[in-house]
């Protein structure tokens, strides 16, 4: 492994610890000022969709943090590969505004630029997330 794609996982890491603290301000300092967040989803999913910049992703995590209680959140498997890391793992969630649960795995494509995320990709079980906040 290089040290380009040790470093890469290490701030991905880190920014998993930012989101698992709910610490905002953490998350901002690993993302690159051209981030794109690509959230796939219908819009019954409060934070479904694309976000563009520092400031949408910024509200990308605020929804996030703010529609759902995050019971299990484990990042299994770190993938790294030049400037891509993925990572497969396991979510179990509450959405707030139903109290139904959320309960998928997840594979999160991220690409990275200068150590911080340029691009960040969620694959899950949208259908799980439609259920909940339905």
């Amino acid at each position: 492994m290089t040290a380009a794609t040790e470093c890469n996982i290490a701030a991905t890491q880190a920014l998993f610890a930012a989101f698992g603290a709910k610490d905002i301000p953490a998350i901002l300092e690993y993302l690159h000022p051209d981030i794109v967040i690509e959230f796939y989803g219908p819009s019954t999913i409060p934070y479904a969709g694309t976000y563009r910049g520092l400031g949408e992703c910024r509200r990308f995590f605020e929804t996030v943090l703010s529609s759902v209680d995050i019971h299990q959140f484990d990042a299994e498997e770190f993938i790294a590969e030049r400037d891509k890391v993925i990572v497969t793992g396991h979510l179990n969630l509450t959405a707030r505004s139903t109290g139904r649960t959320i309960d998928s795995d997840f594979v999160h494509v991220i690409t990275l630029k200068d150590e911080k995320w340029v691009r960040f990709r969620d694959f899950m079980n949208t259908a799980e997330a439609v259920a909940a906040f339905s």
